[in-house]
Parts: C-alpha cells; structure tokens; sequence
C-alpha cells in the first residue's frame, strides 16, 4: 500500500507517505503559505523515495474542519493531483487525526479535540481508541463556544489536543476535565495515514470529483464582520 497525504487545514502545513510499510512526514507551521508550500513538500517527499504519482494506489486529505481557506487547499491540491494520476481519494476528519497522534505519542484512550475556529468558537469531537489502535468518534463534529459547551460525560483518564485547548482551557475543562497535550496542536498527514489504510482496505476511497470539504460552520460565517 503506497498512500500519500497531506493537510492545509490550520495554520500547519502536513505531508506524509506511506511507502515500504513505513511513513515518512513532514510538518510546517507556515500561516497564510500552504499553496506556495504544499507542492513543493509534496515534491521533495516523492523524490526522496523515488515514487511518482503514477506509482502510488490513493491520495488521502485532510477534509476539515479547520480554516475555510485552507480546507479549500487541501481539497483542491488532492483533486489536482488524484485527477491527473487517476488515482482514489479518502478524507479524514482534521480532529480525529490530532486524536490519533495523541494515541501515537501517549497512548491515549480517551480523547478530545478542539481547533480554534476564532469568531470566539471551537470546532469539537470526542473519540475512543479501540482495540486496534485506532480513534472511533464517541461526538459528532461541532462549532461551539466553549462556555456554552455541554458536559461531555467521560470519565478517566482524558487527553485534550488542539489550539483550542490552548486559547480556551478553562472553559474546555468545566464542560470535560482532561490533560492537556500540549504538543498536539495541529493535525498530521502521518496520522491521517493510519486513519485512512482500513479505509483503502475496506474500498472506502472515492473518485477525485467526489472529494468533499467538511467545514461544520457554515460558509457564510466566515464573511467578513462589517468594518472588519
């Protein structure tokens, strides 16, 4: 299995690859740059392993939610390069990979993650890891205002990953006590990775025209407060 993935959904720019059952990644924070950074990332890891596109079996995304624009990107960037190696698409949730890399680096079992969605919101999801080792949603994906955030219910041990941990702990840990990670602020490519294999097992991938952003707010918040 030879996938390639990538995400331009925050202020992170993220590319992984799964060649020779091993992943190779690397990880920007590079606010306002991910068109002029995503290809050339995209490029170096292709060379280093000697793949072309023509050579890999699917292209994985981050689908968001995350910045309206930089969802645009990314979605956009995996049609580009899916439609002109005729290859599969997978999406994967932005906050379901920030839960994985919490499995990764700390064995997490019990996590929630929040990205900063600025207009004084978080966009929001709880996940498990089952047996395998892979995070399974417990919530659906939200926008939310962390004071206004219902008490999420887990008990034990729980990992908190995210910016939006960072902008708004205290309100985040009225609604559901957790540690914070504070070395998971933004979703990985590396992630998205192991994400998305069972996906490409389960002939999950799609055709690159069916590749679908995932922003949980609607577009028309992101216009421009008047004056702003």
């Amino acid at each position: 299995m030879k996938l390639l993935a990538l995400d331009t959904s925050t202020e992170a720019c993220s590319v992984a690859l799964l060649y020779q059952g091993g992943v190779i990644a690397l990880d920007e924070v590079c606010p306002q740059q991910h068109s002029k950074r995503i290809l050339p990332m995209i490029d170096g890891l292709l060379a280093e392993t000697g793949l072309s596109l023509t050579g890999l079996d699917g292209i994985v995304f981050g689908r968001g939610p995350g910045s309206f624009t930089g969802v645009r990107i990314g979605v956009s960037v995996a049609q580009g390069l899916a439609f002109g190696a005729d290859l599969p698409v997978f999406g994967v949730s932005t906050l379901a990979a920030m839960a994985q890399a919490a499995v990764r680096l700390h064995q997490a079992t019990q996590i929630v993650a929040a990205i900063d969605a600025r207009m004084a919101e978080v966009y929001l999801a709880s996940f498990a890891c089952d047996a395998n080792g892979i995070v399974q949603p417990l919530t659906a994906e939200q926008a939310v205002r962390p004071q206004l955030l219902a008490p999420l219910g887990l008990s034990g041990k729980v990992m908190a990953v995210g910016t939006g941990w960072q902008t708004y702990a205290a309100e985040l840990q009225r609604a559901q006590p957790a540690r914070i990670a504070s070395d998971i602020l933004y979703p990985s490519a590396q992630d998205m990775l192991s994400l998305a294999q069972q996906a490409f097992r389960d002939s999950l991938f799609v055709s690159a025209e069916q590749a679908e952003p995932v922003y949980v707010r609607d577009e028309v918040s992101w216009k421009k407060l008047p004056g702003r």
